[in-house]
């Protein structure tokens, strides 16, 4: 299933309070190359802040998140990015008034944009032609499964694919993880299935992924492992089978009045 070797990603001790409100209490997890890691827990268990802390979005009152051994504490969130580990966002990322095509071409061209560090350390960068941009957007399109829609405006799509043009962007900024938050929300049932055909696309082109999601048995039939977070502290981690017959995530989940963790995939 997953690759072995050195975690890519490395939560350590990680909390973040609000004021006086713990959001996180104690956060530790890593996810592996070539994984599919599964976030999941109760409305409120701290799973957005989490994604938000690892992303630059939101500094951790204390401990470490690391990236290929590069603690990322105080990073912005473009520097976050540019080390190749990229989240999608809701639709809002996704220019609404520009075609699918262009959506994506502005996304490799925003990448081909020589961050400061490149410049400072005199890194060469490689112009690319306007060819071979426009070759890579359609391969990405082709990939994502929205070559047919390419040219049409990204607003006027319906919700479902608007999801898989905020994918698109994201991997136009050529990821070598990818954090997905909630990416079937709002999708039907033929939507969701598409989406976890899509995933496994991914992953074979050794993009690393971490996955946060409502959707129990999309998280259950798409996930290598599963963290469980439930008042901002993991209270189960495994491979989707355990996680599914473990007696406190069930409770956690029938503690919430949320649907039930013990779902078949």
């Amino acid at each position: 299933m997953s690759a072995g070797g050195e975690p890519v990603l490395t939560v350590e001790h990680v909390a973040v309070h609000f004021g006086g409100l713990v959001a996180i209490a104690d956060m530790n997890f890593a996810v592996r190359p070539g994984e599919v890691l599964g976030l999941i827990g109760p409305n409120g268990a701290g799973k957005t802040t989490a994604f938000n802390v690892i992303t630059g979005f939101l500094r951790p009152t204390k401990g470490e998140v690391r990236f290929k051994g590069v603690s990322l504490n105080g990073l912005k969130p473009h520097e976050v990015t540019s080390l190749g580990l990229v989240r999608t966002f809701q639709r809002t990322s996704v220019f609404q008034n520009n075609t699918v095509f262009e959506n994506v071409l502005i996304g490799l061209h925003r990448r081909g944009r020589a961050t400061v560090l490149d410049t400072l350390l005199g890194l060469p960068r490689e112009r690319r032609s306007e060819q071979e941009l426009k070759a890579e957007a359609s391969s990405i399109l082709r990939l994502v499964g929205l070559d047919r829609r390419a040219f049409e405006l990204a607003g006027a799509l319906p919700y479902g694919d608007q999801r898989l043009v905020g994918v698109a962007l994201a991997l136009a900024a050529q990821p070598s993880m990818l954090l997905l938050d909630e990416p079937v929300s709002g999708m039907n049932a033929s939507e969701t299935a598409n989406f976890m055909k899509l995933l496994g696309t991914i992953r074979e082109r050794g993009i690393t992924i971490l996955l946060v999601e409502h959707d129990m048995p999309m998280v259950m039939g798409v996930s290598d492992r599963i963290v469980v977070l439930n008042y901002g502290r993991i209270i189960a981690e495994g491979p989707p089978a355990a996680i599914q017959k473990n007696p406190a995530v069930i409770a956690a989940y029938l503690g919430h009045g949320a649907g039930r963790a013990h779902h078949h995939a």
